[in-house]
């Protein structure tokens, strides 16, 4: 693994300027392929970098609070007690990565956070009850959880295509319901295979006999947040109070039973008002949701940066026609059988480039349901196809792994190894799943 290590550590640039990168690739293959000139090709730049402000906040909301819910007090309080529950070295690699796969599907925020502090958790644990765990495997294994995040309750592409008045929508006309993507029999099928499979190939490369095993050196488990919480003035008591966030996380809850009861369905809104709703409730005062608030936002900020040079770029290939173009050569490819499998290998490539699962569904969405509409395929084939290639070539694309990296004290090529072991199961999953799911 080291050229592979070499690579990530050395040789790949930020997401950011990976970003940066793309924009002027896009305009050049704009400028060498279309009739456009550089004029139109920077207006329809200029005029697309605000085309998902929407969706932009949205998947801003569903990292930030992830992030909040994981590290409430209760959430916590769990995860060391969970941490208990494996006796052995291989029970321990395999239950992190259940209760990480489990956390990404409920939210892919929760599940990076989750997975980097059970692991601490277990490895020190583990070491007070004389366990030999190998580091390196529980922090991978944490960070496998999160390759089927893309098939569970945040898949920011099957939530925007069942959005009403997303992007998604009114290209293909219609909401398209999570009925057909993330909860169809097919994709649940996915799910348990990768699930199982996965943990299968992580028991076979667990540390056994006298493998070299990196232990956790230090007891460096998570504090917790520091909450300030002093309470001088009437000002303070209020914000000290349990009232306030247990009165509107009630109201929350009160929408979001009318809004299901009203025959409301799954979208991106829902979701971030379904766990902000938890947070409300789990949450002791608003000086907590407050300090919790500001350690998560640390992680957002990259994201908001990022979004409106994909809406950008997204706006060249509209504006210029390389949508079309790019359309027609997937035409030109596949046949409906093949055509999730490409779609599902291209979308594994994009993911290296575009790291964001938000911003790769935003530039590479458009393109596929273009060529699928064309050779007649289900719409819901091309979504989860773009969701599968994003979660899969996570594996070894450092970006989604840094916020867990930096919770376990880790680099990237301590846990690359691992990692690449998960990338190549879970592909033979979702490429089969794909190739079935078109027959």
């Amino acid at each position: 693994m080291r050229p592979i290590n070499h690579v990530v550590e050395r040789l790949i640039p930020s997401a950011l300027v990976f970003a940066i990168a793309l924009t002027f690739v896009v305009a050049a293959l704009a400028l060498a392929l279309t009739d456009a000139g550089p004029v139109a090709v920077v207006e329809s730049w200029g005029v697309g970098l605000a085309g998902l402000l929407s969706f932009m906040t949205q998947m801003a909301l569903i990292l930030l609070l992830g992030h909040i819910l994981a590290n409430t007090r209760p959430v916590r309080a769990l995860l060391t007690r969970a941490a208990r529950v494996p006796r052995t070295a291989v029970q321990a690699y395999v239950f992190v990565f259940l209760v990480a796969a489990a956390a990404s599907l409920i939210t892919w925020g929760l599940g990076l956070v989750v997975g980097g502090l059970l692991a601490r958790e277990v490895a020190a644990q583990g070491r007070e009850r004389g366990l030999r765990l190998h580091f390196p495997l529980l922090v991978a294994a944490g960070f496998a959880g999160f390759v089927v995040w893309h098939m569970g309750y945040s898949a920011s592409g099957p939530l925007a295509a069942a959005t009403p008045d997303s992007f998604v929508t009114e290209q293909i006309g219609r909401p398209l319901p999570i009925s057909e993507t993330i909860f169809a029999p097919w994709n649940l099928a996915a799910i348990g295979a990768t699930v199982v499979l996965v943990a299968a190939a992580i028991i076979l490369i667990a540390p056994r006999g006298r493998d070299r095993v990196v232990e956790l050196e230090v007891d460096a488990r998570e504090r917790g947040v520091a909450v300030e919480d002093d309470v001088v003035t009437p000002a303070d008591r209020v914000d000290a109070s349990r009232v306030p966030t247990l009165l509107l996380g009630l109201l929350l809850v009160a929408y979001l039973v009318i809004h299901f009861a009203g025959g409301g369905s799954l979208t991106l809104d829902i979701v971030n008002w379904s766990f902000l709703a938890l947070i409300l409730l789990l949450v002791r005062n608003p000086f907590e949701l407050i300090a919790l608030t500001k350690d998560a936002a640390s992680n957002v900020g990259e994201i908001l940066l990022q979004f409106p040079l994909y809406a950008g770029i997204l706006g060249i290939m509209s504006g210029t026609g390389l949508i079309q173009m790019f359309s027609d050569f997937f035409v030109s490819v596949s046949t409906p059988v093949t055509f999730g499998l490409f779609a599902f290998l291209s979308a594994g490539l994009v993911n290296f480039f575009v790291p964001s699962g938000g911003g790769q569904f935003a530039i590479q969405a458009p393109i596929l349901l273009e060529a699928a509409e064309r050779i007649g395929v289900d719409p819901a084939v091309a979504i989860m196809a773009v969701a599968y290639g994003d979660q899969w070539t996570n594996m070894i694309q450092p970006f989604w792994a840094l916020p867990l990296l930096a919770i376990a004290g880790l680099k990237m090529r301590d846990i690359l190894g691992y990692t690449t072991v998960v990338l190549i199961v879970s592909g033979a999953v979702f490429a089969t799943t794909m190739l079935l799911v078109s027959l």
